[in-house]
């Protein structure tokens, strides 16, 4: 991947080294007053104390050393000591033309945890972000060269499906997979997921107030744990069904994973995990439970002890969290392991990944990250509810968001409901991932759905006016193969927001946050319209800048592509 900021870096260090000065944090920023420059280093301002130097005196002999480089067109010195460059249509050019955007594959395997769908339970809008976020988080990685490994982890060994098998043997006790005594082949039963999404907020509604039914729930779910014949049978045939349509509903998100491991999978090994603690001994007593300590000497806030055993004899998320852990590290080694859920786990992780470093699960050298994010939540600013005051379906999010844009379309289109899907989905994705991922925002389906603004709607048209150009030219047989000129400002505009592409991901990568994409994707995407409303590029007589307009063009067009595809936004052929 070419970098035109290490560039700009390194020729300033070299001038720093030339003029006696260093700088071990070089930083060059882009210019908020473009009429002035096209970047600023600032680093004067800190040296001066150091060197008992006036900033503008550091900055004027800095810029004497710069001002002999032909990558500047201009550099200058303003206000207490800013340095201001702007560089020269030469370097703008040379640089553009590299055809590089790719990074070099790295050795790193990065395993992510994200999705965290329950078995026997719809997704709900809870469930979108985690899907959104890893899955862009996954393919950004991926395109940075790392190895990547993705896991649901789904929630289906617990309680949960306890409740649901309760509720079935309730309902259909003829079920031969009720039969203790029955030794021949289970048969296919009317298991269906509109069945289960029934089913669990029954039977967990009725535990709530039913003593007794509790009860029977935490007996079948040991009975589950226990593998026991016909319960497990059964367990099974709902996996099945359930996990076909969890596939379904990430199939439409555009997110994948390599894995659909649960807590089934951990569940087989916490006795060994178990075991191998208490020859550590780690292991506390704390009122009949047994505890991991996770206390630092400089916490600021009392982090409290990792739950392992509770007094009853059971375990908790904590436990089969360890496990997950100690098994991933087993069978996969990876580098790093990242964990995307809702910020408010953030003491359940800290305290698992303190307990895995402590019983060396995971080496000094793995490292342990939980990306947390925040809510999502209704055009008022109260969570999103279905009108009865339930937890509103990620499907029926999906088809209001659907509807919406289907209302924009003409009702003429070919292929209108494929297309309506697509605007929809990036309408989804663009607004979850555009604030910072720890922030709460208020999802507003029309302001989401609108063609302006900062939306995905308004990426995706520009992408296909992009295309529709590129297309125009090739059926107009109009060859172009670089960047010959730089006629204007809007030009100009095009090729700095172009060449900022490598700091946008690494900034994406080091913050775990997709904002710098859709920030950057926002500005790229403004950027070059203006350059298209100034620049009638098909028209052009003059053949070197029309070939030049579309090379940009091109290249405007390969960066949105790409960007878009690590979102897991896909583009339409036309809008």
């Amino acid at each position: 991947m070419k970098k035109f900021y290490k560039i700009m870096e390194e020729k300033i260090n070299s001038a720093l080294t030339s003029c006696g000065y260093q700088d071990n944090d070089v930083v060059v920023f882009e210019s908020n007053r473009k009429d002035l420059a096209d970047y600023q280093y600032n680093g004067a301002m800190k040296m001066a104390k150091e060197y008992h130097k006036s900033p503008v005196e550091i900055a004027n002999e800095i810029i004497n050393n710069l001002k002999n480089d032909s990558f500047f067109k201009e550099v200058s010195v303003a206000g207490p000591g800013f340095i201001n460059m702007r560089i020269s249509d030469e370097a703008l050019i040379n640089f553009t033309n590299i055809d590089d955007y790719q990074y070099e594959n790295k050795d790193q395997l990065i395993f992510l945890d994200y999705g965290g769908a329950n078995v026997a339970k719809c997704l709900h809008v809870g469930h979108l972000r985690s899907a959104n976020i890893g899955e862009a988080l996954k393919r950004l990685c991926e395109y940075m060269g790392y190895k990547t490994i993705s896991d649901t982890h789904l929630g289906d060994f617990g309680r949960p499906l306890g409740l649901v098998i309760l509720e079935l043997s309730k309902r259909y006790p003829e079920w031969v997979y009720f039969d203790k005594e029955y030794n021949g082949e289970y048969p296919n039963v009317p298991i269906t997921s509109s069945l289960l999404e029934e089913v669990y907020p029954y039977a967990s509604s009725r535990a709530k107030e039913d003593e007794e039914y509790l009860k029977e729930a935490q007996t079948m779910t040991k009975r589950l744990q226990n593998k026991e014949k016909g319960i497990y049978d059964l367990w099974q045939k709902i996996m099945e069904v359930s996990k076909t349509d969890i596939k379904k509903i990430y199939d439409r998100l555009n997110t994948s994973f390599d894995l659909y491991k649960g807590e089934s999978d951990a569940e087989f090994i916490v006795p060994e995990v178990l075991k191998y603690l208490d020859k550590l001994n780690i292991v506390e007593e704390s009122e009949g439970a047994k505890v991991i300590s996770v206390k630092e000497e400089d916490d600021k806030l009392e982090i409290p002890p990792m739950l392992l055993i509770k007094s009853d004899g059971g375990y908790l998320y904590s436990t089969t969290e360890l496990a997950t852990i100690y098994g991933r590290m087993r069978e996969y080694t990876p580098d790093e392991i990242w964990y995307v859920a809702d910020k408010r786990q953030e003491l359940h992780f800290t305290q698992v990944f303190r307990a895995s470093k402590k019983a060396n699960i995971t080496t000094d050298n793995t490292k342990l990250v939980f990306v947390g994010f925040g809510t999502m939540n209704g055009k008022d600013g109260r969570p999103f509810k279905t009108r009865d005051g339930g937890v509103m379906r990620l499907t029926d999010l999906l088809d209001q968001v659907k509807l919406e844009c289907l209302k924009r379309l003409n009702d003429d289109m070919d292929n209108r409901d494929e297309l309506a899907e697509i605007i929809s989905m990036s309408a989804v994705k663009f607004a979850d991932m555009l604030p910072n991922r720890e922030t709460d925002y208020n999802f507003d389906i029309e302001k989401f759905c609108d063609l302006e603004g900062k939306t995905g709607p308004y990426i995706l048209y520009s992408a296909v006016r992009m295309k529709s150009i590129l297309n125009k030219a090739k059926e107009s047989n109009i060859e172009y193969s670089n960047l010959k000129k730089i006629a204007n400002e809007y030009d100009r505009d095009v090729i700095i927001t172009l060449n900022n592409l490598d700091l946008a991901l690494n900034n994406a990568f080091n913050s775990k946050s997709l904002n710098e994409i859709t920030e950057y994707l926002y500005r790229l995407t403004t950027t070059f319209n203006r350059f298209y409303t100034e620049n009638i590029i098909l028209k052009e007589e003059d053949t070197s800048l029309r070939e030049s307009w579309l090379y940009l063009t091109s290249i405007v067009y390969k960066v949105t592509s790409l960007l878009l595809d690590i979102l897991a936004i896909k583009i339409p052929e036309r809008m």
